[in-house]
């Protein structure tokens, strides 16, 4: 056990840093075993800041302290004081040049944050305070500096010298080594600082800006990365054009690098100039990579460079604000897709995402609101809440302000707030005062965690030909906040007669009628109850509800099959037809969890045989419908989690719909083989999903036609995308010679590409079939797998522990001690890494008591460990909190 808690920091502490960098110069000297990092930091007194204090407080970590020095005058250990991570210097002058030598070993960095080296290159990971790992500092995001970065090393070992900005110098300096010397003229906060050095090679582009500016673009990869790299640089320069299209921001300076790196902790990182990224963001080739990797890629470089603006020219005033950046550069980049692809496939996607990680986040011992109130480890608060939640309040306030005076506000926070470290109320404040709104009740969903409940009534008058609704909205307690104020919801909604959607005459808050027909409105939910009175309609409808789910909210209404399987038919909006399949499936489910012996309600069964045979719709989208909800969302939709149970329901609806639809399964593969040249398209990507949707099923039946189809498919298919889906179906299967055969045959194929060999061990991690653990412990000793490298721990550790339901809870509990085994081990080396990893854990309120019995043991033995992380002591100790206010509610 730990012997003190450590503190946690608190948004009402807040206050402005005493003193400022106005200007950061640092030398780097790489040599092996060990890098000499010398900064001069030009530092004054804030005069924004209170008290009148002379001393300096610096942050730093794993520092080996060499020299200190103010304005040239060498200071002894009498002069400051080093305790843990701050060194206190007792007395400054307001305006001074502090010099500072540390030595640091990024070859023994373990834990990839500041200074570390990843196969053949040194870099840099500095988000949220990796910089001091490097040198002494203001490591907080208001302190904001023009940096100019000179970095020495050996030519042969490192014949790249990257750092953000522009490369003003270089030169030898004797002895095979040389030198580059980086200036970055726009002030940005230590987390935005990046160094690359290494042996790397370079794939090259331009791009012409709006106002005719040559930008000279590159991507860093290892040499034999070189292909991969087109549609990462295609994906830049779309967006690049898109974001000057849409919001207007051209890019800011004449060269935009981007390195690919093995090993990071995270996805990618927007650092001004110089973005690094996990090599599984940005490497891309039809052979060894799936659609989604590419869409992945597309995604993922766009947020990047979106940050440009949005993060780095305006950026967070303190980590609390995280989602001022994070949410809105997420709702960018999800525009973004949606505009390159299918908008209503990306809509279904992140509202997946939401209504299964993020809900059952909200509805956990951590959550937390958009803007936290108290974070232990900030590295933890990088979160679906901060992320995807924070992207829908973005998407929100677009809603209900509307896309042209969305626009404005954008321009006006940009404007308003360029080269400066600002909050989400700012941000909020600029809509505002763009738009002329009053959104004080909308700011609420900053400050309040939780997913609210939304239920609707409805009733239908013939007599008087009116329809009414009334919707109530709820949240439910969450740590620390026992009661929840009415937030303001934008409800989008329509009412679908025989014939399709009904033209609206509506009494009550609307927003805005967003069909040109009228049959289509936005409703402004800001009360705890609410009734909309609907005239003249001649039919009784059923209502479409949360359209394009205008809300990340719980939406109950009482619909029975026939409802549902009228808004499958006739529904114009996409993610509408698409969730009252996922709620026509989830009640066939919920009785088959309840009762193995349930009867499969016919209408299912007829609903998918009409979609699987209506030729106009999207195939992407009928791939969506075809899917039976995930194990995940079914999870969080029950009161107490039977994991065995909600597998076996869907595997026996699954298996059922493989066989009773067998005729039209087969057609649907048919028609979707092409053999056309492969291209990242959304309607090749569509056709590949319902293909591979259709053998997927097929395989449940395993007759030796089937079989013989999906390995003529794993063997001669000319893409990752097809080829990962027939080895995921036959390593799956029950043939034992062909899933010996194809696991052996993918590993020698792809042994030599890291991306693809994660592919391998993650199908393996996830495989259904009895006795997955065991082959999980057999492959960490694999020579393919590194428990230093990120990837390959999410590839292995994390798809068996976040996505093998069936094998993680075993009712032995031997799942939850490999976890828990795993986590303590990591924790040494990665706290980032093992803290992300307790996720499965922390939920263990939700299961049913066997469960939660052996889950809580296991974060008991864990929270026994002395010297835990503060990551990881934050996570399990709220995990294992009581909180009063919840139980007393629930007691009520």
């Amino acid at each position: 056990m730990r012997d003190a808690q450590p503190r946690a920091t608190l948004l009402q502490d807040y206050s402005p840093p005493a003193y400022l960098i106005d200007r950061t110069e640092l030398h780097f000297l790489i040599e092996p075993g060990a890098t000499t990092v010398r900064s001069r930091l030009h530092m004054r007194r804030n005069p924004a800041a209170t008290g009148d204090g002379t001393s300096l407080v610096l942050d730093g970590c794993n520092l080996r302290t060499l020299a200190l020095a103010i304005d040239e005058r060498p200071l002894t250990t009498d002069d400051y004081l080093i305790d843990g991570e701050q060194m206190t210097i007792a007395s400054v002058p307001e305006r001074f040049a502090l010099e500072v030598v540390t030595e640091i070993e990024p070859e023994k960095n373990r834990s990839l944050e500041g200074l570390y080296r990843s196969r053949t290159m040194y870099c840099t990971q500095c988000e949220a305070e990796g910089f001091r790992h490097i040198t002494w500092f203001l490591d907080r995001p208001d302190v904001m500096s023009v940096y100019t970065v000179t970095i020495e090393a050996d030519r042969a070992q490192c014949p790249v010298l990257l750092s953000n900005g522009n490369l003003v110098a270089q030169g030898e300096a004797g002895g095979g080594r040389h030198w580059a010397r980086w200036e970055d003229p726009f002030p940005k906060p230590s987390y935005l600082f990046a160094l690359v050095a290494g042996d790397l090679d370079r794939f090259d582009d331009r791009f012409t800006t709006c106002s005719g500016r040559e930008v000279s673009l590159h991507i860093y990869v290892e040499p034999q990365d070189l292909d991969k790299c087109q549609h990462a640089m295609d994906s830049l320069k779309r967006a690049m054009r898109w974001d000057e299209k849409v919001y207007g921001r051209e890019y800011d300076l004449d060269i935009f690098n981007i390195v690919a790196v093995d090993d990071f902790n995270m996805g990618a990182m927007e650092n001004k100039s110089l973005n690094i990224f996990n090599t599984s963001c940005v490497l891309a080739k039809p052979e060894t990579t799936t659609d989604a990797g590419f869409q992945r890629v597309e995604a993922v470089v766009a947020h990047e460079y979106f940050h440009n603006w949005s993060g780095n020219r305006v950026t967070c005033r303190d980590w609390f604000q995280l989602s001022l950046k994070e949410g809105f550069t997420v709702f960018r980049d999800a525009q973004f897709s949606a505009d390159m692809g299918s908008a209503t496939v990306k809509r279904i996607e992140d509202a997946t995402l939401l209504r299964t990680v993020q809900f059952a986040e909200d509805a956990g011992p951590l959550a937390h609101p958009v803007r936290p109130e108290s974070y232990i480890e900030i590295s933890n608060f990088y979160t679906v809440t901060i992320y995807e939640k924070g992207a829908e309040v973005v998407r929100m306030l677009h809603t209900l302000l509307g896309a042209e005076d969305f626009r404005r506000g954008s321009d006006l926070y940009f404007a308003r707030h360029d080269g400066q470290a600002v909050t989400c109320d700012d941000f909020v404040r600029a809509m505002e005062d763009a738009s002329g709104r009053d959104l004080g009740q909308f700011r609420r969903w900053y400050s309040q965690a939780g997913t609210p409940q939304v239920t609707a009534i409805g009733n239908y008058d013939a007599d008087t030909r009116r329809y009414s609704l009334t919707l109530r909205q709820h949240c439910p307690p969450t740590p620390g906040q026992p009661h929840k104020e009415p937030l303001l919801i934008p409800i989008r909604l329509a009412l679908i007669g025989a014939a399709g959607a009904l033209p609206l005459n509506v009494r009550g808050s609307v927003v805005d009628f967003t069909a040109p027909d009228r049959t289509e409105v936005v409703v402004a939910l800001r009360e705890a109850e609410q009734r909309l009175e609907f005239e003249n309609v001649t039919e009784a409808p059923v209502p479409s509800l949360l359209r394009g789910f205008s809300a990340p909210v719980k939406l109950q209404h009482d619909y029975d099959r026939d409802q549902l399987q009228t808004l499958m038919r006739l529904d114009s909006d996409g993610f509408s037809r698409w969730d009252a399949g996922q709620q026509l499936a989830v009640q066939v489910l919920q009785a088959l969890i309840a009762d193995e012996a349930a009867a499969i309600d016919p209408r299912l069964i007829d609903a998918y045989r009409a979609i699987m045979a209506d030729d106009s719709l999207d195939p992407a989208l009928l791939a969506l419908m075809l899917a039976l909800p995930s194990e995940a969302y079914l999870s969080e939709l029950a009161t107490r989690i039977d994991p065995l149970a909600i597998h076996r329901a869907r595997e026996q609806l699954s298996d059922h719909l493989a066989a009773v639809l067998s005729d039209a399964w087969w057609r649907l593969y048919r028609d979707h083989s092409h053999s056309e040249p492969y291209q990242p398209s959304a309607t090749q990507i569509g056709g590949r999903a319902l293909k591979n949707t259709a053998l997927q099923y097929l395989m449940r039946l395993e007759t030796p036609d089937i079989l013989h189809c999906c390995e003529q498919q794993f063997q001669t298919a000319d893409n990752m995308t097809d080829t990962l889906a027939a080895f995921s179906a036959l390593v799956n299967s029950s043939a034992e010679e062909a899933r010996a055969a194809a696991l052996d045959s993918f590993y020698q194929r792809w042994q030599h590409e890291p991306l693809v060999v994660n592919l391998w061990l993650q199908v393996q991690a996830g495989c259904r079939r009895p006795g997955t653990l065991a082959t999980v412990l057999e492959l960490m000793q694999h020579p393919a797998f590194d428990r230093h490298n990120p990837n390959k721990l999410r590839a292995l550790i994390g798809a068996f522990c976040s996505q093998n339901a069936i094998n993680f809870h075993q009712p032995d509990g031997q799942g939850y001690r490999f976890l828990a085994d795993q986590i303590i081990a990591l924790d040494a080396s990665n706290p980032q890494m093992a803290s992300r990893f307790l996720t499965p854990l922390t939920r263990w309120r939700r299961y049913i008591p066997q469960a939660a019995t052996l889950m809580r043991e296991e974060l008991g033995r864990i929270m026994a460990e002395s010297g835990l992380s503060r990551d990881v002591y934050e996570v399990v100790s709220k995990s294992l909190a009581e909180d009063p206010d919840i139980e007393r509610r629930k007691a009520e």
